[in-house]
């Protein structure tokens, strides 16, 4: 028999406990978070309806970092981010977002490699360690980071073009004078 692939299952009942049915225990929402720093395949679930609810628990986690000491975002994005639910480019903006935090997750990747590389697998802990590790990594950094701007950049041309195709797919048999190179242009 192949390898399956395996979803944990984690049942949210009425009275707001998450109950992880691979360990048949009940867990808090730390330890949901835990399963997701491990990058743990899981879903969770309303124990009555079965409605998949894992988006309502990853936003109660983040919604939990936030109100924390180090938030990781500005009162002007998250203003940006609901300004763009219900507008056209919506579905353009999460996958921006997304694309984007994936490159970000990269170049740490890659960090942390040239960290282990360096200092072996011992964790640091020690901001001035880190600091020095960063100051050594000027030149590396900086190519990281441009390839960084670079990717976003692209990710934000390919949005526009996705845009200008789905402008072309409604409004594209509509004539319009003086849209160079459009099918409708006068001569």
């Amino acid at each position: 028999m192949g390898m399956i692939d395996h979803m944990r299952i984690i049942k949210k009942y009425p009275n707001r406990r998450l109950y992880d049915t691979e360990t048949s225990s009940y867990i808090t929402l730390a330890e949901v978070k835990q399963l997701v720093i491990a990058n743990a395949e899981f879903q969770v679930v309303d124990a009555k309806s079965g409605q998949d609810l894992t988006r309502s628990i990853l936003m109660q986690i983040i919604l939990e970092e936030e109100s924390g000491a180090a938030p990781l975002f500005t009162s002007d994005m998250l203003s940006q981010m609901i300004r763009s639910y219900g507008n056209a480019m919506q579905g353009l903006m999460g996958n921006y977002l997304e694309k984007g935090l994936e490159n970000f997750v990269e170049i740490q990747k890659k960090l942390q490699d040239q960290a282990r590389t360096m200092y072996g697998d011992a964790p640091m802990i020690n901001p001035e360690v880190w600091s020095q590790f960063m100051k050594a990594q000027g030149p590396a950094l900086q190519g990281l980071m441009g390839n960084y701007m670079e990717q976003s950049a692209n990710i934000f041309v390919e949005m526009q073009g996705e845009m200008q195709k789905q402008a072309r797919t409604m409004f594209g048999q509509f004539p319009f004078q003086g849209a160079p190179g459009e099918k409708g242009e006068k001569e």
